[in-house]
């Protein structure tokens, strides 16, 4: 069973930086399309960024216009992770963030389906809270 898991949420004060980790056991995340998304208590589940992995290099990256050249999401094959680094934190960023897995990848297909706002996901993690907060 794979299982999705989040990390590096914590509270931090406005301005502040944060690098969220996603890893997914027995799973590979290499070829595959992985996306972070937030939640915010009493708003709609949010797209954040998304990432197709590929087999090596930097992988394909998109991100929301909310928070593109705040965010950035990245891949590291090696360590089979893939993480968000956040920086110019507001208090409008608290939220629950959430990882999630495709479980198709590896095709030309798969690639551009990644591209897609409509990107679906086969496997969630719990989320890690992130509180910006003076």
């Amino acid at each position: 069973q794979v299982q999705v898991v989040e990390s590096g949420g914590r509270e931090v004060q406005p301005g502040g930086s944060l690098r969220l980790s996603c890893t997914a056991s027995g799973y590979d995340l290499r070829s595959k399309c992985v996306g972070w998304f937030r939640q915010a208590p009493g708003k709609p589940r949010e797209r954040v960024a998304r990432i197709y992995t590929g087999d090596t290099g930097a992988g394909i990256t998109w991100h929301a216009d909310s928070v593109k050249a705040r965010f950035t999401i990245t891949t590291d094959n090696a360590k089979k992770t893939v993480y968000l680094q956040m920086s110019a934190l507001t208090p409008e960023d608290t939220a629950l963030y959430y990882c999630a897995v495709s479980r198709a990848g590896g095709t030309w297909s798969d690639l551009a389906r990644c591209s897609k706002e409509s990107a679906q996901f086969d496997y969630w993690g719990q989320g890690t809270q992130v509180t910006v907060s003076s």
